[in-house]
């Protein structure tokens, strides 16, 4: 059947946190807006997933609903310390007294990505969004005129516009012809959540392990949110990443990095191999569907690229359909999308490279980069911006993309 109630209504594909963006961000700027989603209401949001919430992002979402960056800031948790080792030995460390800045929106918040969701969850109930659940995207057919879509409920919607926030194996991307390209990650990482001590927690820090002994001289990077950590473990060559998540291993490499207390905290673990892709296209052939986060684009996590860029992508993609809506000309609406396409696949190539950056220095072990490693860990002790050089290059460089509107990524 055809849903008439809602042929003035954008499709949003999808209600992770890009999509729950883009619904709140079309609605703050009076379009309508229905989302469509493929799991059930009662899914399994497991892992901690994007716990990095930059500052950018908390400001957007506190735009696009008021009180929603800001109920994530008092939810979240803002670390003072970073620190990082190299061969167990300490070359920087920093402690903020003001880690997150002044005024209402830190510079970022670390918090679960469930949670952020949850919140998301409410701010569209007081919007008044309807989200359809079960509601996998089937088929897309886009013309000048608008968009027509199939959903695996039975539903057929008529949309002006359609915005494909349906993930890495967007449907949506499929239907519009536009593919992934890029590589994958050379090494295998081992990512576990595990629960806070509450009566005896360890310093609230970030920690990054160059070659840690302790766990056999893999890279470590130990990560605090609200409730537990985040713990990151580069595999080495000739490691077997199902033997090292073994419930054996795990205990042995937790309590090595942080403690035989937290050994039994142990709440979620995973391996990935990171996919470092974008879509060749981020629009239809007609201008009337658009990519937004990993439908268009996966990034290594290094610099907490992901739900960042994400967001700026919904917000990016709200203003465009919103002038797209309500012009008069074509003209108008098609390079509005257009507009919207060359910022945020310019940003995505720049995320790509900044993020493919830090993971070719974290893989890489080619002569160049063990002497710089080598060097500045020598002169750590002596010369300060040796050891923070060390603390940054994980991370990949800082600067924002050349062309972006919202924010930095």
């Amino acid at each position: 059947m055809t849903n008439d109630d809602t042929e003035s209504s954008v499709l949003v594909a999808g209600a992770g946190p890009v999509g729950m963006t883009t619904a709140l961000a079309l609605h703050a700027r009076g379009v309508p807006v229905t989302i469509v989603e493929a799991e059930s209401e009662d899914r399994d949001r497991s892992g901690s997933r994007a716990i990095y919430v930059h500052g950018a992002t908390l400001r957007t979402l506190e735009r696009v609903h008021p009180g929603l960056g800001t109920d994530l800031v008092e939810e979240g948790l803002v670390w003072p310390t970073r620190r990082t080792l190299y061969h167990g030995r300490e070359v920087f460390s920093r402690t903020y007294d003001s880690p997150g800045g002044s005024g209402d929106i830190p510079h970022f918040t670390s918090i679960p990505q469930v949670t952020t969701e949850a919140y998301m969850h409410e701010a569209l109930a007081e919007a008044g969004i309807d989200i359809h659940w079960d509601a996998a995207v089937e088929t897309v057919e886009s013309s000048p005129d608008g968009v027509r879509v199939e959903t695996a409920d039975g539903q057929t919607w008529e949309t002006p516009y359609l915005v494909g926030a349906d993930g890495g194996g967007s449907t949506v991307r499929s239907e519009i012809g536009a593919q992934f390209e890029g590589d994958q990650s050379e090494n295998s990482f081992i990512i576990a959540d595990v629960d806070e001590v509450e009566d005896d927690p360890l310093p609230f820090e970030r920690l990054f392990h160059y070659a840690d002994p302790a766990v056999g001289d893999r890279n470590v990077l130990l990560v605090p949110f609200t409730g537990g950590w985040r713990l990151d473990i580069q595999c080495i060559e000739g490691d077997d990443p199902e033997e090292l998540t073994s419930d054996e291993r795990m205990r042995e490499f937790v309590a090595a990095v942080m403690g035989e207390k937290y050994a039994d905290n142990i709440e979620w673990v995973s391996t990935y191999r990171f996919l470092q892709v974008m879509a060749d296209s981020f629009v239809d052939e007609h201008r009337r569907v658009l990519l937004v986060g990993e439908a268009a684009h996966l990034l290594a996590p290094f610099g907490a690229r992901g739900m960042n860029s994400g967001v700026a992508d919904a917000d990016e993609a709200a203003s465009a359909i919103a002038v797209g809506y309500r012009a008069h000309s074509d003209a108008v609406a098609r390079d509005e999308v257009e507009l919207f396409a060359a910022r945020r696949e310019k940003a995505a190539e720049y995320n790509l490279d900044a993020a493919g950056q830090a993971l070719d220095y974290l893989q890489g072990d080619d002569p160049v980069t063990v002497l710089r490693k080598e060097a500045a860990a020598s002169l750590a002790a002596y010369f300060e911006p040796a050891g923070e050089y060390l603390d940054d290059a994980p991370y990949g460089p800082h600067t924002p993309p050349p062309i972006v509107t919202t924010g930095n990524y």
